[in-house]
């Protein structure tokens, strides 16, 4: 069933990757257990509320090999484990505050056997790397987290949109977003489940901002 959903959307999955996305399963159920990440509901929809909402990222933004990706407050590993499945060439750093969590990446990322994640234990200000896209799955308001940002953009781009932010979000945006440049697409434009209807992809481009 797992792969199935993600097979209808992602058909070109190599036999590597459809392994890598079933073994999740079984991993964040046994972590799950020891450190809750996931709400124990969100168990049984964990390919589609959890990894496919991550790779609604990837129907906006192809990265291309060697693009630097930080995804922050990732808890679990989402978006930044389904998107390094996906992308096995592009580089991921994911952070969170919470060392638990990046326990449960460390591990889960292992399970898989990814060689594309770094997962650090901290706060993202503090990070001094420079990355070309950073992704998220709505862990502030859009003008805190863009404050997070400051100096963490590289100049170089090579990537089919400028660098900058990919951010996941549910809900009217309007208020949030009001005097930000930036494109939003509806995920109930690429995935015909229901829990989609609300969700959004927003992108701003770095030079949107002061980044």
């Amino acid at each position: 069933m797992s792969t199935t959903l993600l097979l209808k959307y992602f058909p070109d999955l190599t036999e590597k990757q459809l392994e890598q996305f079933n073994k999740l399963e079984d991993l964040y159920k046994d972590w799950n257990e020891k450190i809750n990440v996931i709400s124990r509901k969100d168990m049984e929809s964990l390919y589609e509320k959890h990894i496919l909402h991550s790779l609604g990222i990837a129907k906006v933004m192809e990265f291309a090999p060697g693009t630097k990706v930080l995804d922050i407050g990732t808890g679990g590993g989402f978006p930044g484990i389904p998107l390094a499945i996906l992308f096995p060439e592009t580089e991921f750093t994911l952070i969170d505050s919470i060392g638990k969590k990046i326990t449960v990446v460390n591990a889960v990322s292992e399970g898989v056997g990814l060689k594309n994640i770094t997962a650090i234990h901290g706060r993202a200000e503090k990070l001094k790397e420079k990355f070309h896209f950073v992704v998220s799955r709505a862990v502030t308001q859009m003008p805190e987290f863009l404050k997070w940002l400051k100096g963490k953009f590289e100049k170089e781009q090579f990537n089919p949109k400028h660098n900058g932010i990919l951010y996941l979000k549910g809900g009217d945006l309007a208020e949030e977003l009001a005097g930000l440049k930036c494109e939003i697409f509806n995920l109930k434009s690429y995935f015909d489940e229901e829990f989609f209807d609300t969700k959004k992809v927003v992108y701003v481009s770095k030079g949107n901002f002061n980044s």
